[in-house]
């Protein structure tokens, strides 16, 4: 029997690839397992069921909606980059290449223009065209709808279709990381009929999504089945798919909160894949016939954010104060078991704008002591640090608990299921708040923006940073045409964060999965999105 640990060893390249990029690089396939995997073809996903294609994935936690404008979680986009496409896409290396746009190229020095395919149509019949482009970008750009990634795209200032199938993005200056930003699985391309009608019941008072959470329609090579809150997505192969089929018939993604019993379903068979897998587990999973340990490096940053409109963290002595209190080494040695990296910054060298002159925040009781003297709070004071129920963030709030004691700070900790810790983070209910961010775009200018800028205060910027410097800052970044000045400006950038101390950088974990010997052809993205449509198994 293999026992097998897929290491996707490329980085990211900085450079954009325009026009036709070449194919993805086929991933390793694991070893056949001994005996077939039985697992349910019904909502009860059963292992002792029906046989058949059907993959089944164990994951920590729920989506929150199925809508790729309106979504800003990882789970979330699990499900939503399976069933909508983007225009183009990252192969596994993060090189760009063609999706539904077939190539693109700036016409001008402020005029991208993108060729479209032309024989895709949605889920529900209708037809993808450069007016259907158009009708995306612009309610992602819509105030009402209030998406958490307008930022990706705000640069347009027009989207001008040229015909059915040729459309030209107009942007307010040259932005040279447009096709970058447009990879992001969040600008995934909506059926025109579901925004139609999700515009329609927001008309009736409902918040933006609702329609198209529950009548999801994209592109993509798996539709809808069901969503059971709290317990699982089922989606099936896409029949009609422009493209290749999807290798397997359904998927589900079965929420599994706890990390030892995800390791044990996988272990039994009762699911093929799990996500995350812990550090500590990981060298049980490579010493257990039939189970192999997929790990890639990640696009990824995990950091402790403060609000900085709730007394003392309105005080930035204070918040660097905190960040200095922090051992990151012993995050990374204790937690991750040395799979990662201490961050220096929101970015790490899988992202244009990382500096390797940045270096992380050092530990330090005494010079943190200095700064809460400064700032009124010699005797410390008490707080609170929120986090989901992940076993990682809380063992990360326990050391950062450990570590504020020494410069007395009395944190109590407070963990708060998936879907509720998200909605209480963006209204700036928590003090403290342990969160991560995928590096998605291979730019730093999507997580500073999408973490920091003011115009995204609730909308990811859950440090409430509203700072006209700041935000002065990354447009001249943004509009900055060559890369080596660009690079210096992110670095200055980067020094401006750790001084104003919005959040503590803490550290840029890896991907690690567990994947049955039974599975074939799987790969996540730097980001951490499975690509079921390579997925096959051997039954």
């Amino acid at each position: 029997m293999v026992k097998s640990k897929l290491l996707e060893a490329g980085l990211f390249s900085a450079a954009v690839t325009i026009g036709l990029a070449g194919c993805a690089s086929e991933p390793e396939e694991g070893a056949t397992a001994e005996g077939n995997l039985n697992t349910g073809t019904d909502n009860n996903v059963n292992q002792d069921d029906a046989e058949g294609d059907n993959l089944i994935i164990g994951v920590q936690s729920d989506i929150s909606l199925i809508d790729p404008h309106s979504a800003s979680d990882i789970p979330s986009g699990q499900v939503n980059s399976s069933i909508y496409e983007t225009l183009v896409k990252y192969d596994t290396n993060m090189e760009l290449e063609p999706l539904l746009a077939e190539e693109w190229e700036a016409v001008e020095d402020n005029v991208w223009e993108l060729k479209l395919r032309e024989d895709v149509n949605f889920h529900d019949g209708s037809e993808f065209t450069a007016d259907v482009v158009k009708m995306n970008i612009e309610r992602i750009l819509d105030e009402d709808v209030a998406s958490p990634r307008a930022i990706l795209v705000n640069v347009i200032e027009e989207v001008n279709v040229v015909d059915d199938h040729t459309v030209q993005f107009v942007t307010e200056v040259p932005f040279a990381p447009l096709p970058a930003h447009l990879a992001h699985y969040s600008i995934g391309m909506i059926s025109p009929e579901a925004i139609k009608a999700d515009y329609e019941v927001m008309e009736d008072g409902e918040r933006p999504g609702s329609y198209i959470s529950e009548h999801p329609s994209g592109t993509g090579a798996f539709t809808f089945v069901s969503w059971d809150s709290g317990d699982k997505i089922v989606l099936q192969k896409n029949e009609d798919y422009w493209g290749e089929n999807a290798k397997v018939d359904t998927v589900t993604l079965k929420v599994v909160p706890e990390d030892l019993t995800r390791i044990g379903e996988l272990e039994t068979g009762a699911v093929h894949i799990v996500d995350p897998v812990s550090p500590s587990d990981m060298s049980h999973l490579e010493n257990t016939e039939g189970i192999g340990v997929y790990e890639r490096n990640a696009a990824s940053m995990s950091y402790l954010g403060f609000n900085m409109e709730k007394e003392p963290f309105d005080d930035p002595k204070v918040r660097r104060a905190v960040s200095m209190a922090l051992n990151r080494e012993a995050m990374v040695d204790g937690i991750l078991e040395g799979s990662g990296e201490t961050a220096a910054g929101p970015v790490n060298n899988t992202n244009f704008g990382y500096s390797e002159n940045i270096e992380p925040v050092q530990q330090d009781f005494e010079a943190a002591k200095q700064l809460l003297a400064e700032a009124g709070y010699e005797d410390g004071f008490e707080t609170e640090i929120w986090t989901n129920d992940s076993r990682e963030r809380q063992d990360i709030a326990e050391l950062a608990q450990a570590d504020l004691a020494q410069i007395g700070i009395e944190a109590s900790i407070q963990v708060v299921e998936w879907g509720t810790y998200l909605d209480a983070v963006d209204s700036g209910e928590p003090p403290m708040h342990i969160l991560g961010l995928s590096l998605g775009t291979g730019d730093a200018d999507y997580p500073m923006h999408m973490l920091f800028h003011s115009e995204n205060v609730g909308l990811g910027n859950a440090s409430f940073m509203k700072d006209e410097e700041f935000d002065e800052m990354l447009y001249e970044a943004r509009v900055e045409q060559d890369e080596d000045t660009r690079l210096a400006m992110y670095e200055e950038i980067t020094e401006y964060l750790l001084e104003t101390a919005p959040a503590a950088f803490l550290y840029h974990p890896q991907h690690i999965m567990g994947v049955s010997d039974s599975v074939g052809g799987f790969w996540a993205d730097p980001s951490g999105l499975y690509q079921l449509k390579e997925i096959s198994l051997n039954n």
